[in-house]
């Protein structure tokens, strides 16, 4: 009896391993269908994108606790949040955001509905992406949406994302494009100047296919 005890609770901690990691490697499968893949911006890294770039590999290190808190965070709170880094996005915004997104919940799209982004909008110190004050928004379209716009956003001088939720007053509009044809990698150039120090970019992508609009954090440190 203590044996098969022993075995069932090693094979329960096992099989959320091997479940997870399954989850991990379906992200990287370039689905076209809508229901499996979508996208985010990779550089620089979203909050989700950047925590399963980090550590979707090793995701149960007691040392992320320490070397990257606030993606430890992240991940106890729900480890979906991570693996669906290319799901944060909210239907039927009819392009107004600040209708649908509150501010303190603009890292998460307001998705308050499931809880499962409510993490990114948490107060603390992010790992951040060093940029100029010149820099490209990279987006990775998984699911081939295309976009009709792309507005990109910084956080104003005297900002603090580590003591402060982001609410739409602390943000200026730094670039907004036109239509992407359906493709998996768009390239928003980014010009601003006077900023230094820790900033929030904010991304609003505008899919094309349908009424789709990702709201996407990426913590940089301009130089």
């Amino acid at each position: 009896m203590l044996c098969h005890d022993h075995v069932s609770g090693v094979r329960r901690p096992l099989t959320l391993v091997l479940s997870m990691l399954t989850a991990a490697l379906l992200c990287l499968i370039p689905w076209s269908g809508t229901a499996v893949a979508h996208g985010s911006v990779v550089d620089p890294a979203s909050r989700n994108y950047g925590c399963w770039l980090r550590w979707g590999s090793d995701f149960q290190n007691p040392a992320m606790a320490q070397q990257d808190p606030m993606c430890w965070q992240a991940w106890q709170d729900d480890p979906n949040a991570m693996w669906n880094w290319n799901g944060l996005y909210r239907n039927g915004s009819g392009g107004n955001f600040q209708a649908v997104v509150p501010n303190g919940q603009l890292c998460s799209g307001g998705r308050t509905e499931s809880g499962r982004y409510d993490s990114l909008d948490a107060v603390g110190p992010w790992k951040t992406t060093d940029v100029g004050s010149n820099f490209t928004v990279k987006l990775h379209d998984q699911a081939s949406h295309g976009a009709d716009y792309i507005l990109v956003y910084v956080t104003k001088q005297g900002f603090d994302p580590t003591t402060r939720a982001l609410t739409w007053n602390d943000l200026q509009l730094v670039a907004r494009t036109g239509k992407y044809a359906p493709g998996q990698n768009y390239e928003i150039p980014v010009s601003t100047s006077g900023r230094s120090g820790r900033h929030v970019v904010y991304t609003i992508w505008q899919a094309s296919h349908m009424d789709q609009t990702y709201f996407l954090c990426s913590d940089v440190n301009f130089r």
